[in-house]
Formats: C-alpha cells, sequence, structure tokens
C-alpha cells in the first residue's frame, strides 16, 4: 500500500493540552495537542475534546445501517488511491499545494464537517475538477497540474467518497495523486476532533 511520505504536522502547539473534568490531557500525539489550519472564515485550531468522558451521541453512534445502501467500503476504492487517516488529513490542510475534499451531500456537509475542507458533493465533482487543478478541455479535462487531494465523506459505510474518487478518476483526474480518508465524520468524531458548522449555506 503507499502511503505520503515526508509527512509531518506544521503549524502545531507542542504544549500538552488542559484536562477539562479532572481527567487527562487528550493530544492528538504525544507532543502535538494542536493543529491549526486555514479555513475561508479564518485560522481554526484542531484539537480533540478534552473530557475523558466523553462519547459519541445520536447518528454517529449508530452500529448497523442496513445494506445495500449503506455497506462496508473497501480500503482502497480504486486502485492507484492510497487510503490515509487523520494525521495525513491535518497534514494536507495545512499543505498550499493540497485539497481536502468533503464530497458529502448538503444535508450531511451543512451538520458539521471538518474545518478546511472545501465541500464539492460527490454529485459534482466530475464538473469542478478545475478546483483541484485540472483544466477544461473539448474532450473533459486536462489534468497535468491536478493538485494532491484526499477525500472523504460519512465513515466506512459511506459510499460518497468511493463514488466521486472513481467519478474523478473516469474523468482524467490521476489516481496517484488521489487519497481515501476512509474513517470520514465518524471516525473523526469518534476521536473528538474539532467539527465546525459551514456558515455558507
Amino acid at each position: 500500500m503507499r502511503v505520503l511520505k515526508g509527512m509531518v504536522l506544521g503549524a502545531v502547539m507542542a504544549l500538552p493540552a488542559v484536562a477539562m473534568a479532572g481527567g487527562k490531557p487528550v493530544n492528538i500525539r504525544p507532543d502535538v495537542a494542536t493543529v491549526t489550519v486555514e479555513t475561508g472564515a479564518g485560522a481554526v485550531e484542531i484539537g480533540r475534546v478534552q473530557d475523558n468522558d466523553n462519547h459519541l451521541t445520536g447518528d454517529w453512534a449508530k452500529t448497523s445501517r442496513p445494506c445495500p445502501l449503506f455497506c462496508i467500503q473497501p480500503i482502497s476504492p480504486a486502485e492507484g488511491v492510497a487510503t490515509i487517516g487523520e494525521l495525513e488529513i491535518m497534514n494536507m490542510l495545512q499543505r498550499d499545494d493540497a485539497v481536502v475534499v468533503d464530497s458529502r451531500v448538503a444535508k450531511w456537509y451543512y451538520n458539521g464537517t471538518i474545518p478546511g475542507a472545501l465541500h464539492i458533493p460527490y454529485t459534482e465533482i466530475s464538473d469542478r475538477l478545475d478546483e483541484l487543478g485540472c483544466e477544461p478541455d473539448f474532450d473533459g479535462w486536462i489534468c497535468d497540474d491536478a493538485k494532491p487531494v484526499a477525500l472523504f465523506c460519512n465513515g466506512p459505510w459511506c459510499g460518497q467518497s468511493p463514488t466521486a474518487i472513481r467519478a474523478m478518476i473516469g474523468a482524467g483526474y490521476p489516481a496517484d495523486k488521489i487519497f481515501y480518508y476512509r474513517g470520514g465524520m465518524q471516525v473523526w468524531r469518534m476521536l473528538g476532533l474539532t467539527v465546525i458548522e459551514p456558515k455558507d449555506g
């Protein structure tokens, strides 16, 4: 399996996070408490919920979603696409040459997303590749200058980002520039990482 090499979290706060409710600090890594990323609304600090008793509730606590609509997704949705985790997502959010895409439909996106993610619904991705470095052509897209892009949706049971990834490859986007965050919002929330509600809707 291909992995991103040389990924180092930058612009971090290396001091331990302050624990709430008398618990122990909950860092991203032992040496990293928070990561700062730029968003359309300004800088946002990504950290983890400091309440040691915090747990998922509501939709995000569900474990058994009916298939075929909510089937478990494969580790990689297409040949040549690397699957990544939370640390790699945070790294890509800090890079000027990479894009993190929330490929969910608006209903899910406006309920909360990863700070700094660009919203391109999976139903629109093939028409918006110019936002990811491709140029329109008579026959479709020229993607010689395609940016590294990571896509996510609701979690390992969600088919929106895998569908978007396959559509991108079908339109000419190079598979080796695409990364799949399979954990999606369910795992992001399970780890207590910062979620924002977009204000542009």
